[in-house]
């Protein structure tokens, strides 16, 4: 198979390449990045792109399936208009350029929570994103929504201190449903999801100890 990654610099798409790029099914690996990534392999095509514009490399994303975990913070962004653009504007590009080009298998990463109607920013912002993909009819699509996420040398201050407080819980046996969910177990789940053979769409909530998936042919 051919897969397509977009975010591949980030904490899940690093962990998803890595694991592509190890796995025997996939002969190989595209990803969509701003700037040069520090890996070698025979397997990885890199496309340098400029998500502002689309129409130059739209035509690129062809391939057997894509993944979508592509994501910024409100902090590193600097406004909301601008990390709208990057977490819904980019990503509903590049899902329109797969099918566009008739790739069949669309995996988003969205967030817990995500919810058109949310009041909240970046619940309403995830949730307009699913239905805007979801629109555009790929064969399969999968969407996960995982909850808090456990990134490797995570520099994200906020980040760090909610799993701490939810580790904490969770040795007094609480907010067990709540686990950090590590990053490479998601890049995983996701590779999981591309191989099994299906139509329609599919959400899937993930936790560090339970998932669950909601399956709709419509």
């Amino acid at each position: 198979m051919k897969a397509l990654v977009i975010g591949a610099t980030g904490a899940t798409g690093k962990d998803l390449v890595n694991q592509l790029l190890n796995d025997k099914d996939f002969e190989e690996v595209d990803v969509f990045v701003r700037k040069p990534i520090d890996i070698q392999n025979n397997k990885l095509k890199v496309h340098i792109v400029n998500f502002e514009k689309p129409e130059e490399w739209k035509d690129q994303v062809k391939g057997d399936v894509a993944f979508s975990c592509l994501g910024t913070t409100l902090k590193d962004a600097g406004s909301k208009e601008a990390q709208r653009k990057v977490d819904f504007g980019y990503q509903y590009e590049f899902a329109k350029a797969a099918k566009e080009n008739e790739v069949e298998d669309y995996i988003l990463v969205s967030a817990y929570g995500a919810n058109p109607d949310s009041k909240i920013f970046y619940s309403k912002m995830k949730g307009e994103l699913e239905e805007a993909v979801k629109k555009l009819h790929f064969t399969k699509i999968t969407i996960f929504k995982p909850g808090m996420l456990e990134r490797k040398d995570s520099e994200r201050t906020g980040e760090v201190l909610g799993s701490r407080i939810i580790k904490f819980a969770n040795k007094l046996g609480l907010l067990e449903s709540q686990k950090p969910l590590p990053t490479d177990i998601l890049a995983k789940a996701m590779i999981n999801s591309s191989k099994i053979k299906s139509n329609g769409y599919s959400s899937i909530k993930l936790g560090n100890i339970f998932c669950f998936a909601e399956k709709s042919n419509d």
